[in-house]
């Protein structure tokens, strides 16, 4: 089947779904996470394929130890899979919620409600755990998906697929071709000019692959490229706090997004020394002069600076940062308020590891990924951020030359907000 062909039955599918009830929604959802949690077996089976395939790669340079990691899946990141679906159904529907509901006039009002976007096209390297993730926000916020993985889990994103769309198919009432997936780079060549079909392409990778989208398509972007994450050790910080944060940040997943790759200590800490040590301690690679400020390592490697004061950090972050999440260690709340307010980031933290920046951990069920965009969403883009909204007027007939020639007047009253 041709892309167009594929695209045609997503937008099809899409048209029915904004439609569809909660509970059948929740009812797929289930019917999901079930299967999956049925088919561990065969997951794991189709995973060892690609992992088998992927080992002699990254022996030889052409696939990253980062990427190998996150193509990886384990016991806990099934289990993690399917608690997301399960936490997603908990979630209430985001479709068709007003958001403002105003009387333009005497029996006339206007009603802002949530809905759907329609399609999305997904293209993502490694992570197979990602399909499920993405499926199940899409079903729960009423919107088709086309899938597009990395060929390094080609066997495993084929299987959870085949899998979910099983499951998909037992459900009464629930449309085909909600959940698609293509595997070739002519079809992310064909969904790039897919514009008449796909309402928006979200890109999970690096950032020659989110710059290779944006500069090759007309359909709107939400993603994030790099993940060049930064924590500010401020004078007054506690030194056990600061360690905490910082070696959960660099060691608990360090090829993720939210890893912390740049430390910035204010010159006036008086355990600078006691710091680096702990963090080496740890296994952490410091480097204190890095070839570039703006680089994600994805690694046990942190390089670090020594800056004046907050303004010095600030201004660090705001031009070597990706505007991914940053955070500061202090025990001052003015400064921390200070550098909350300055710091352009998506996510600004007071004493917490950047780790926390994560869809399931925000209560979001999931996420599709992390936006730095400063249009629709940004941060961890769950639910809400698989909505926009449309305008309903409700009326008795009137007309617009009534209120143009002075026969009725607005009154413009708001009665929900």
């Amino acid at each position: 089947m041709d892309f167009i062909q594929i695209a045609k039955q997503a937008k099809e599918a899409s048209l029915l779904t904004a439609a569809l009830p909660e509970n059948i929604k929740n009812t797929a959802l289930n019917a999901m996470a079930d299967a999956i949690e049925k088919a561990k077996a065969e997951i794991f089976a189709a995973n060892k394929k690609d992992l088998e395939a992927a080992a002699p790669l990254v022996e030889s340079g052409e696939l990253s130890k980062s990427t190998f990691n996150r193509l990886k899946l384990d016991d806990n990141k099934m289990h993690d899979m399917i608690a997301g679906i399960r936490d997603i159904v908990k979630l209430p529907d985001p479709v068709n919620k007003k958001l403002l509901v105003r009387e333009l006039d005497e029996n006339l009002t206007l009603y802002k409600v949530s809905c759907p976007i329609g399609v999305l096209g997904i293209i993502f390297e490694a992570r197979p755990d990602v399909i499920s993730q993405i499926s199940s926000l899409a079903i729960k916020s009423s919107n088709a998906v086309i899938l597009k993985g990395g060929k390094e889990t080609t066997n495993t994103n084929r299987e959870i697929l085949r899998i979910i769309n099983s499951a998909l198919e037992s459900v009464e009432g629930f449309p085909k071709n909600v959940v698609q997936q293509v595997f070739t780079r002519d079809d992310v060549a064909e969904m790039l000019k897919c514009d008449g079909y796909i309402n928006l392409i979200i890109p999970r990778g690096g950032n020659s692959l989110v710059k290779f989208i944006k500069e090759n398509t007309k359909i709107p972007v939400l993603g994030h490229a790099d993940g060049i994450c930064h924590i500010f050790v401020d004078k007054s910080a506690d030194l056990i706090t600061a360690q905490k944060i910082i070696i959960d940040a660099k060691t608990q997943y360090p090829s993720a997004c939210n890893s912390v790759e740049t430390l910035l200590i204010h010159e006036s800490f008086p355990y600078h020394d006691e710091l680096l040590a702990a963090l080496q301690l740890e296994e952490i690679k410091l480097i204190d002069n890095p070839e570039s400020w703006a680089h994600e390592y994805g690694d046990k490697i942190l390089a670090f600076k020594t800056v004046a004061d907050v303004e010095e950090a600030i201004e660090h972050i705001n031009k070597y940062g990706s505007g991914h999440t940053d955070c500061i260690v202090t025990t001052d709340v003015e400064c921390a308020e200070n550098f909350m307010n300055k710091v352009d980031s998506a996510g600004v933290y007071f004493n917490v590891s950047t780790r926390f920046a994560d869809g399931f951990r925000y209560g979001f069920g999931a996420e599709v990924g992390i936006s730095t965009n400063k249009t629709h969403a940004r941060g961890p883009v769950g639910l809400e951020g698989l909505t926009i909204y449309k305008y309903k007027l409700i009326g008795e007939g009137q007309i617009v030359a009534d209120y143009a020639e002075g026969r009725k007047q607005f009154h413009h009253k708001v009665l929900r907000t």
